[in-house]
């Protein structure tokens, strides 16, 4: 029988039964109680938690995201750390940040459809056997056959589409779930196992100031659920979306955004390509940015992307006078490798 040990998360009236193998993240995040997290596999540290009585083991948790002072002044990484003892713990993030949670759960789908959709990125859409409840621009795992290994990938339908999830997927060389499954094996009609949601790149409530939405390649996923579930519930004044990629054949659902900005006047599409000329944007999609407002005071904006391309679009809206506070992000991480035993 599989020993388990008590988690209690201070300053809340939460006690979690967690497994001694569990990571405690996914032990609160099942039970509905938040704790702050970004990337799940211990790259980014969002999850940070002090513990403050009891031990837990560290597994592979980057020392560059909890360095050697870190452990030894009690801080953990609720991805990674299982309990060794009954423990308490503190996230450093806010555990009440006024944005709805919704429990991890574990589904299991059918593949509806799978198409080639721009250079080496598919269109994914699983219908699941039971309804998963979601934020726009959350994301989930999906688990590579055979392995127990779980890949990430947000979805890019609205909330409203709570069986039906659609996914934007970019082919890695080698890659052990595109290349070693997405793009050779899986077919439609399949059965697929994923677990979400996850993460805390969202927007759920209305608000009074523009957005900005800057995505890159597969980026534009959970831009796309963010876009359809604002228009929808009128939640953005204006919205400006950017997608930015090298060439022409980089571009995707260009025409799905083109006929929505036509029908909305408050979306304004802008896709933008870097080394390519055409009729559109050209140049790098930040500088695009830059070149269309002179000042973006009093606007807010989503980026979600690969790391350069995070950096860079936050360097230029602060150029242009946004407020930090305002900009939110979901950066690409690399996907960890699995332990070999």
């Amino acid at each position: 029988m599989d020993q388990t040990h008590r988690v209690r998360i201070a300053g809340t009236d939460t006690d979690l039964s967690v497994a001694q193998d569990q990571p405690i993240l996914d032990a609160a995040l099942r039970a509905n109680a938040w704790i702050p997290h970004s990337c799940t596999q211990g790259t980014c540290g969002t999850c940070k938690l002090k513990v403050l009585c009891g031990a837990v083991d560290h597994h592979g948790s980057p020392d560059y995201t909890l360095t050697a002072e870190e452990r030894s002044s009690g801080l953990a990484l609720a991805c990674m750390a299982t309990p060794r003892t009954d423990v308490t713990v503190e996230p450093i993030g806010a555990v009440d940040d006024g944005v709805p949670h919704h429990p991890l759960r574990d589904y299991t789908g059918t593949v509806i459809q799978l198409d080639d959709i721009a250079a080496n990125t598919r269109r994914l859409v699983v219908e699941l056997d039971t309804e998963m409840t979601f934020n726009a621009g959350q994301y989930s795992e999906l688990i590579v056959p055979g392995t127990g290994v779980g890949r990430q990938y947000s979805m890019a339908n609205p909330p409203s589409e709570s069986r039906r999830l659609e996914f934007h997927v970019k082919l890695t060389p080698g890659g052990l779930a595109t290349d070693g499954w997405i793009f050779s094996s899986l077919s439609v009609g399949d059965p697929i196992s994923l677990r979400g949601p996850l993460g805390q790149f969202n927007l759920v409530a209305e608000q009074p100031q523009p957005a900005i939405l800057i995505g890159g390649g597969t980026g534009l996923a959970p831009l796309k659920s963010i876009v359809q579930h604002s228009l929808a519930h009128q939640l953005v004044p204006e919205i400006y979306l950017y997608h930015g990629g090298r060439r022409r054949e980089d571009l995707y659902d260009f025409e799905y955004f083109t006929a929505l900005s036509e029908d909305n006047a408050n979306l304004h599409y802008r896709p933008a390509l870097s080394e390519e000329t055409w009729s559109g944007a050209n140049g790098l999609v930040t500088d695009v940015v830059l070149e269309d407002f002179s000042s973006c005071k009093g606007m807010s904006a989503y980026l979600c992307g690969p790391p350069a391309m995070i950096e860079a679009s936050v360097k230029a809206l602060k150029r242009r006078r946004m407020a930090p506070r305002l900009i939110f992000r979901e950066e690409f991480t690399p996907a960890a490798t699995p332990e070999v035993e």
